[in-house]
């Protein structure tokens, strides 16, 4: 059912890719974009989802907590506005499900180039048909890095570029691509070898923290704990690579960025949805 409301709102997005100067665009806060098509987009994915589960409640980007949040889709319905926007063909849908706060399905869909990431808490992660698993880089030596700047938060830059920097140092290379469910797709499918960013939104990360998780990798935030959701600040590697992130992270990060938060509790057995994300 996922993917069904993913495939709905993705023609929607491509409709207007490449003519959106034709579209209502605001601000929803500096340097934040939104335009109607992330609106109709969202609205078709809650209608597909709400006629298969309609006890389920609702945290999607534009119109926010809705339902029961207990068990919940989260949505993010255009992740990477600001490319679309400039007719960058680099954005995805990103939805999840989320029971009693523990990630338990996850699907992200690149309507340019129909590709289909998903997993379900226990049962690995896949690109379309294709089982993936993290890259195996033990260092930041070689390491692809993913990164995005602080865009909405640029209180933290100074220190944000110095984490960067100390990265970068020893990487082979970083990349700042605008779409962070994507982001956290790569490093699920080996693409990137890691990635961090400040300041996202759950509707942001949910899907792809669980196809990074279940693709054998570590998703944290910048304290180390399992509050990444919450803080909206993320960092994601192998098991062995992750360690020097976080060292990195630390040497420079604010008391602000440090600050833990609670991690969710585990539960042993996924939420049976029926295979919904097929």
């Amino acid at each position: 059912m996922a993917l069904k409301a993913a495939r709905r709102a993705g023609s929607v997005i491509l409709r207007s890719f490449g003519r959106v100067d034709a579209a209502q665009i605001s601000e929803k806060q500096r340097h934040d974009y939104v335009s109607e098509v992330d609106k109709l987009a969202e609205r078709e994915i809650i209608r597909e989802l709400k006629k298969a589960y309609p006890d389920f409640g609702f945290l999607a980007e534009e119109s926010g907590a809705s339902g029961d949040q207990k068990k919940r889709w989260i949505i993010d319905p255009l992740d990477g506005t600001s490319n679309y926007l400039r007719g960058i063909p680099h954005f995805a849908i990103s939805i999840a499900v989320e029971a009693d706060d523990v990630l338990q399905h996850g699907l992200i869909y690149d309507p340019i180039r129909d590709e289909v990431f998903h997993a379900s808490k226990g049962s690995g992660a896949f690109l379309n048909d294709r089982r993936i698993r993290v890259g195996q880089c033990a260092s930041l030596k070689g390491a692809l890095l993913g990164y995005a700047l602080p865009f909405r938060q640029r209180k933290h830059l100074p220190a944000y570029q110095k984490m960067l920097d100390a990265m970068f140092e020893e990487a082979q290379d970083v990349r700042r691509m605008g779409a962070a469910s994507l982001d956290l797709a790569y490093v699920a499918s080996g693409r990137l070898d890691g990635f961090f960013e400040i300041g996202l939104g759950p509707w942001d990360m949910a899907a792809g923290a669980l196809l990074v998780r279940e693709a054998g990798g570590v998703v944290t935030d910048f304290a180390g704990s399992q509050g990444f959701l919450e803080s909206g600040n993320v960092v994601c590697a192998n098991l062995k690579l992750l360690p020097a992130m976080l060292k990195a992270i630390d040497t420079h990060a604010t008391i602000a960025l440090k600050r833990k938060t609670r991690g969710a509790p585990a539960i042993s057995t996924p939420l049976s949805l029926n295979s919904e994300l097929k």
